[in-house]
């Protein structure tokens, strides 16, 4: 039974994406996405309650498996949890793709067959996340993250303008080239394993039991191409200059996959990784390299968002925000701040999924996505206006959104840590979240709020919000606010992916 149910979340969608290549977008077809989506959900939640009533750690024998280093999948708290970020993302993105496509075929933007591929695509790209969270081996779950990156490349490229083809471009040179560093420190990360004579490889259980046998030399390298590595695709400095273009271009629900989903899939990968590399050398390497990443990588948003003048750029520079503070709480490190790491990645892919969603359209009724051209939609379009401005608060953190809640966990363990290091880092880091927060009110009550501008971002009429989209901004706001007063049944699993992420037995 666990077997079959592990398979389900990579299966499903592979199955549906086989189905809208066959089938193509049409009345019959048009929820499959949606049903796929819940399933991944469903099954990352009956997996959950499985791990958690299990004592043990569960694995799934793979081809020419050995003893329990070279079993194919792995779950426990940590890939079931990443499972459930997975498939409640997909699930409010599935919702609200079929209005956006019909909007964007009406308008004669897209055909019935770009809405085929596009769901075949996002299908594929859901199927690849999956796998990267379950993959017992690095290798495996390498094979993944880069297969994301070839998929979404012709997501973000959809429209097949010029800037969609360049954002495309910028993705797959920048992501491609971020990747082949994590590949270098696969290898190294190898050959240290393979020293050690016991016969670990590269899975994450053998790499972990084994861990304390690693040369420190070669793990050290290895650890900081796989954090430069993985964090390319997470979005971190230095190489996060796709990611603005990228989502930018991307059609909304693409761009809240990725934003909402991807970017903590890699972030997961950075955080298996912490685990061995903090068992190998001492918690101190690891702990140096994520703050010195997450603190430049604030810097840039912030002063990136500040004369910002895209809303979809903007989004997209706040999500650089949201993984440098991941990067954060996973340098301060303790089962209080990995908890709050773990919080945050499933509350930021809420509230970045109702924002991008939103914005999304946004565009289709001004025809515009700068933000000096877009006034008064608190006037014009009431429902949507006031998503929006909700997912603004929860994304910066007010009660009672999740993000207020694992922010101060992640403040809290930081500015209590017996390190001076790490106190003056989350001060920083602190104060630069809050002018961050200060330019993300600024240009969304700029386009709230006032009279409409005339041109491109006016409006002659109010704007009815289509129902299934209005459903999927009201599903996550809601999520997002109850996961901010009580996580609920979900306390146990964060707990016990927190106590996966310490490196104890």
């Amino acid at each position: 039974m666990t077997v079959a149910l592990s398979w389900v979340p990579i299966v499903a969608p592979a199955l549906v994406a086989v189905l809208y290549a066959l089938a193509g977008w049409r009345r019959a077809t048009v929820w499959l996405g949606t049903g796929s989506a819940l399933l991944m959900l469903l099954s990352g939640v009956l997996l959950a309650a499985r791990v958690l009533g299990s004592a043990d750690r569960i694995t799934l024998p793979g081809p020419a498996a050995r003893l329990d280093t070279s079993s194919f999948l792995l779950v426990d708290p940590l890939s079931v949890f990443m499972l459930i970020v997975i498939g409640s993302v997909a699930v409010l993105t599935a919702v609200a793709t079929p209005s956006y496509l019909a909007a964007e075929i009406s308008a004669g933007r897209a055909s019935a067959q770009t809405a085929a591929r596009h769901n075949m695509l996002v299908q594929t790209f859901l199927a690849a996340m999956a796998l990267a969270v379950l993959a017992a081996d690095v290798g495996v779950l390498w094979v993944a993250v880069e297969a994301t990156t070839i998929v979404t490349a012709f997501l973000v490229g959809q429209r097949r303008d010029r800037p969609a083809v360049e954002a495309a471009w910028k993705y797959v040179v920048i992501c491609s080239a971020g990747i082949s560093l994590a590949l270098l420190g696969i290898v190294l990360l190898n050959y240290a394993s393979l020293r050690t004579g016991t016969g670990a490889g590269l899975s994450w259980v053998g790499l972990t039991a084994s861990a304390g046998h690693l040369d420190p030399g070669v793990t050290r390298i290895a650890v900081v191409l796989l954090v430069i590595g993985f964090g390319t695709k997470a979005g971190l400095a230095p190489l996060h200059a796709w990611l603005p273009d990228a989502h930018s271009q991307a059609p909304a629900p693409v761009s809240a996959l990725m934003s909402g989903v991807l970017l903590a899939v890699a972030f997961y990968a950075i955080l298996r990784v912490k685990v061995i590399a903090d068992l190998a050398l001492g918690p101190g390497f690891t702990q140096t390299l994520l703050l010195v990443v997450s603190l430049v990588s604030l810097t840039v948003a912030a002063s990136l968002l500040l004369a910002q003048r895209d809303y979809k750029r903007m989004l997209a520079y706040s999500s650089i925000e949201h993984m440098s503070l991941l990067a954060l709480g996973a340098a301060v490190g303790g089962g209080a701040a990995s908890a709050a790491v773990l919080l945050h990645m499933l509350g930021h892919g809420l509230a970045k999924s109702v924002l991008f969603l939103g914005a999304g359209r946004v565009l289709q009724t001004t025809g515009t996505s700068r933000i000096d051209q877009v006034r008064g939609l608190a006037g014009s379009q009431p429902g949507l206006a006031g998503c929006l401005g909700l997912g603004v608060l929860a994304l910066i953190g007010l009660p009672p959104f999740s993000i207020f809640a694992s922010e101060l966990g992640i403040a809290r363990a930081g500015l209590g840590s017996a390190s001076p290091t790490v106190g003056w880092a989350t001060a920083l880091a602190l104060l630069l979240a809050v002018v961050i927060a200060a330019a993300l009110i600024g240009h969304t009550s700029a386009m709230l709020l006032g009279a409409p501008a005339s041109g491109p971002g006016a409006a002659v009429a109010p704007v009815t919000l289509p129902r299934t989209t209005a459903v999927a901004l009201g599903l996550g706001l809601t999520a997002a606010a109850a996961l901010g007063v009580t996580a609920g049944p979900l306390t146990a699993l964060l707990t016990a992916a927190a106590h996966t992420l310490t490196g104890a037995p």
